[in-house]
């Protein structure tokens, strides 16, 4: 009689980076006075499953390569943060405000070619086009973003 030992358990999937990502926005989120809420959705471009935990980081950005401008967006802790696994093809999303540039009359308006996304944990990002407009004053904060939930 021969004892078989039991099967390897499975690699546990790493975390989503942003090369094996897709970002895009659904505005469906609807507005409140001087705001518009919107789905951040990123999806799983890769042949792997992989995590998202918790907050990405988001900014505006001047172009596709350039640096933010202004303040980050700031993290929205209503609601809990929660792993959501992505099998290729799978999304996840997280609510992202905007606040509308002209309702501060400090605000140093200027234009944005999109947003400058983050994944969690991750230090390269991913480049959304997006025309708005941005404060270059980083002391006001136009962008508030909630933790990745399952789409």
């Amino acid at each position: 009689m021969s004892a078989s030992s039991p099967a390897a358990p499975a690699p546990s999937p790493g975390l989503c980076k942003a090369a094996g990502l897709s970002a895009a926005t659904d505005a469906s989120g609807g507005g409140a006075a001087g705001s518009v809420y919107m789905k951040l959705n990123l999806t799983n471009t890769g042949s792997e499953p992989c995590i998202l935990r918790g907050f990405p980081g988001v900014s505006l950005a001047a172009d596709n390569t350039g640096a933010p401008i202004g303040a980050p967006a700031q993290r929205d802790q209503a609601t809990a943060p929660a792993d959501v696994l992505l099998a290729p093809g799978g999304t996840g999303t997280a609510v992202l405000r905007y606040t509308q540039a002209g309702n501060y009359t400090d605000c140093a308006m200027v234009d944005a070619a999109g947003y400058r996304i983050y994944p969690p944990e991750d230090t390269a990002s991913l480049f959304l086009p997006q025309p708005t407009k941005a404060c270059s004053n980083a002391g006001i904060t136009l962008l508030t973003i909630g933790p990745f939930q399952p789409a």
